[in-house]
Order: structure tokens, then sequence, then C-alpha cells
């Protein structure tokens, strides 16, 4: 059996107990999930289930195990998911596909312009149009007159001057070998400690193995 559903964005939720369908708006895919339908068959065929298991368990006692293998048959059957249901179950389910459609068709608009159905937060009823086709105008100025701001936050910060210093590359030189030092506590070049001595009268601090403070000429310890 093959559903032709008014929309291609749909999907099946029914089970063996009943029918439930779900269809999707074209555009943003919100589902709209249409009211459960109860199969017919179902309670009868679960009373013929259960009577057939507790018929299979006393065949199985009394040994016959011919009427035991029937049983079984019928009740796999009647289990299946879709493939395997019944024949009754099949037409059931067609029907209340059927019911589900006009059900789900009041809750979408059909456009008539790219033919998508779509729920009605993207329909346009001023225009007849899908957004997609007609956006609302109130939406797209608020949306441009956003991203106006945004641009002109972006342009105000590029041109907002944030850093007011100067921008220096200052190199450690040894007090020992008058070279570079590298980065670390003691020069690369000599081993000379490079752990800074902190004047007691202004506080300045200066290399290790300087004697007097460059600031205020205080000898330093």
């Amino acid at each position: 059996m093959t559903l032709t559903p008014f929309t291609s964005n749909f999907a099946d939720n029914s089970t063996e107990a009943g029918f439930q369908f779900t269809f999707m708006c074209d555009i943003c895919r919100d589902g709209f999930k249409t009211s459960f339908i109860e199969c017919r068959n179902y309670k009868r065929g679960k009373t013929l289930r259960n009577l057939g298991r507790m018929a299979s368990m006393g065949a199985s006692l009394l040994g016959q195990h011919r009427v035991s293998s029937a049983l079984n048959r019928g009740s796999y059957n009647a289990g299946e998911r879709f493939h395997g249901m019944t024949p009754e179950w099949h037409k059931e389910h067609e029907a209340a596909f059927e019911v589900a459609q006009n059900e789900a068709k009041g809750h979408f608009n059909r456009c008539p312009r790219c033919y998508k159905w779509v729920c009605d937060s993207d329909w346009n009823e001023a225009d007849g149009l899908c957004v997609s086709c007609a956006p609302r105008a109130n939406v797209e100025v608020s949306a441009a007159r956003a991203g106006k701001m945004v641009d002109d936050i972006k342009k105000k910060a590029s041109e907002t001057q944030v850093f007011t210093g100067d921008i220096e590359s200052k190199q450690t030189v040894c007090p020992r070998c008058q070279k570079p030092a590298g980065e670390g506590k003691f020069c690369s070049n000599c081993g000379q400690d490079l752990s800074l001595l902190k004047c007691e009268r202004c506080g300045t601090e200066s290399p290790s193995g300087t004697r007097f403070c460059a600031e205020c000429g205080e000898r330093l310890e």
C-alpha cells in the first residue's frame, strides 16, 4: 500500500494499537501531530493472541506440537509492525491516513506561488503567500534596522582608540656581560642572577648586580 500525502514532510507514528501522523511545515519544519485513531481490530486481535498463547501453553503440555506451531505463527503475524500487519490493519491505516490529512490541512496553508505547505507562522496572510515568496514588511524593516545598528556599532568601535600607551620592545641586558640575557631568571650567556633589587628609598627595581639606584642614587644592598 502506498500512501499519498498532501506534503512530503510527514512522519508515520502508527502502531499496532492505532494510527497517528505528524505533518511538517515546508519552511520551518515545525510539526503538527494528528489525533490518535484507535485500531478497531486491535482489542479483538489482542484477545485472540492471548487465547493463542494460552492454547499454545496447553498444547505444549499435552505434547500436541502441530497445534502449538500453528498458533505461534498466527501470533507472530499479528505482532509485526507495518510489515506483516493484517489486511484489516492496513485498510484501517489507509482510511486513518485520509482522516489525518484532512485534520492537518486545517493547520497549514498552501502557497499559490511556490506550492509549499506552510504553518501559520510562515504564512503572510496580508499577501496570501508564504513568507519566502512575500516576506512580512514589518519583520524585514526590524531585521534591516537591527543589522544597520550592528554595522554602526562595529564602525564606531573601529574608530575608537582603546590604547594610548607606547608600544616598545624591551630587551633585558645582563649587567655583567652586557649581552641580551633572555627571559629566564639567569643570563643565558654568563649565568648572572637576573632577579631584581628593590630600592628601599624610592621602590625602583634594578637588575641584580646594580650598585646604585638609577632613580634616586641610593646604594643598593
